[in-house]
C-alpha cells in the first residue's frame, strides 16, 4: 500500500461488518463509526508507526476511549519487533491497534481499554543483582550498548589485572586474590578472548587480555 486513502476500505468494511455507520475525514479524524448505543469510535491512519500518530491518538481520546490506530501490517524480522514493541505502547495507552496485510487483510491486534502489566520479579531480581555487582558507575546513562562495563567484564578484568601482574595462574588463586568467586569459571569460558589454558586449572593472559586492560583501564575500579 503507498498511500494511507488505500487503509481506509478495509478498515471501513471491517466496522461495518460490526454494525457500524462508517465516514471518513470527519473533523480532525481519519475515521469515525457510529453504532446505536456506543460511543463513537475513532480510527487514525498511517502507513507507517510514528510518533506523530500516537499523539493524534492520544488527542483523540478526549473525545472517545474507543481510539485506534491502523497501520500497514510491516513485514520482516525487525519489523516484527517493532510492531510487538509498538502494540506493547498501545496497550500502555488504552489505544486500540489495527494492521492491514499487503493484500487487504485486516487484524485487529488489540482493542482500546485499561492495562496494567504484571511486573517482573526475575527480571527486576536479575537487575538489582547486576546493581549490586557493578563497581562505581563506570558507564554514562544513555550511552549504546556497544563498549558498556559490565559487572562480568569487570570480574574479567580483575582477573586479566592478576594474571598480567603475576603471570600464569591457578584458577582458584585468582579467584583467592581478587575476590572474583568465579574466575575459573570466567577464565574457562573465555568470553572475551583473553586468557588461555596452560594446564589444567592454570590460565595465562593472552595480547587480546593485555589490550583489554590498556582499552578499559579507566572503566573499572580495582578493589582496594
Amino acid at each position: 500500500m503507498e498511500r494511507e486513502q488505500d487503509l481506509y476500505p478495509p478498515i471501513k468494511a471491517l466496522l461495518e461488518r460490526q454494525g457500524y455507520t462508517v465516514k471518513g475525514e470527519v473533523g480532525a479524524a481519519d475515521i469515525v463509526a457510529v453504532r446505536e448505543g456506543g460511543d463513537p469510535v475513532i480510527v487514525e491512519l498511517k502507513l507507517r508507526f510514528s510518533l506523530a500518530l500516537f499523539h493524534q491518538a492520544i488527542t483523540r481520546l478526549k473525545v472517545t476511549d474507543q481510539v485506534y490506530i491502523g497501520v500497514c501490517k510491516p513485514k520482516g524480522k525487525t519489523a516484527r519487533r517493532a510492531l510487538k514493541d509498538n502494540l506493547a505502547l498501545c496497550r500502555r495507552l488504552g489505544i486500540g491497534l489495527i494492521t492491514v496485510r499487503a493484500d487487504g487483510a485486516v487484524e485487529v491486534q488489540c482493542d482500546p481499554g485499561p492495562y496494567a502489566p504484571r511486573k517482573n520479579k526475575v527480571k527486576a531480581a536479575r537487575l538489582l543483582r547486576e546493581f549490586d555487582r557493578l563497581e562505581g558507575d563506570p558507564n554514562a546513562g544513555g550511552a549504546t550498548r556497544h563498549g558498556i562495563v559490565t559487572a562480568y567484564r569487570q570480574d574479567a578484568l580483575r582477573c586479566a589485572a592478576h594474571l598480567a601482574e603475576n603471570g600464569e595462574t591457578k584458577g582458584a588463586e585468582v579467584a583467592h586474590a581478587t575476590g572474583v568467586s568465579a574466575a575459573t569459571r570466567l577464565m574457562r569460558e573465555n568470553h572475551y578472548g583473553w586468557f588461555e589454558k596452560v594446564e589444567k586449572g592454570i590460565y595465562a593472559l593472552t595480547e587480546a587480555g593485555r589490550e583489554g586492560l590498556k582499552h578499559w583501564a579507566y572503566s573499572w575500579d580495582q578493589p582496594d
